[in-house]
């Protein structure tokens, strides 16, 4: 039997992706991602579909010298910024996270989550966004 739109997600418009090996050391759980736009000397952004399997999220970061854009396409998530409430996504919902703004996003623990990323500058890696905190979140 598959997760909660499972399928959804492993069929998003912008393709499923690999394992996200590169920076599996910034997620609990296991991500997914597939480059769509790689920066050069005349794009200066990345943009990237990443897919989430339930209950995984990337650990608290902070973008410096840019900006994150997050596109929601399937499944249903969580953001989060730094003393606020964490907000529930869905397709369709944009986050625009601007620089400086510590933050986190993930799937929810019962559901695939999928969105596309376009991030411009680099990223503090930070804390891991511990179980006790990420299980108080309810859908």
């Amino acid at each position: 039997m598959m997760a909660k739109n499972e399928h959804e997600v492993k069929n998003d418009l912008f393709g499923f992706g690999d394992k996200n090996v590169t920076f599996a050391k910034y997620f609990i759980g296991t991500s997914y991602l597939n480059g769509l736009v790689s920066p050069d000397d005349n794009i200066d952004v990345n943009v990237s579909n990443v897919n989430f399997e339930p209950g995984c999220r990337n650990n608290w970061h902070i973008h410096h010298d840019g900006f994150q854009i997050l596109l929601v396409t399937a499944g249903e998530g969580w953001y989060q910024e730094e003393g606020k409430p964490a907000q529930l996504l869905k397709p369709g919902d944009v986050v625009a996270i601007h620089e400086g703004v510590k933050h986190w996003h993930g799937a929810t623990k019962d559901s695939w989550f999928s969105h596309v990323a376009i991030t411009k500058g680099t990223s503090e890696w930070c804390k891991e966004v511990d179980d006790a905190t990420y299980n108080r979140l309810s859908d």
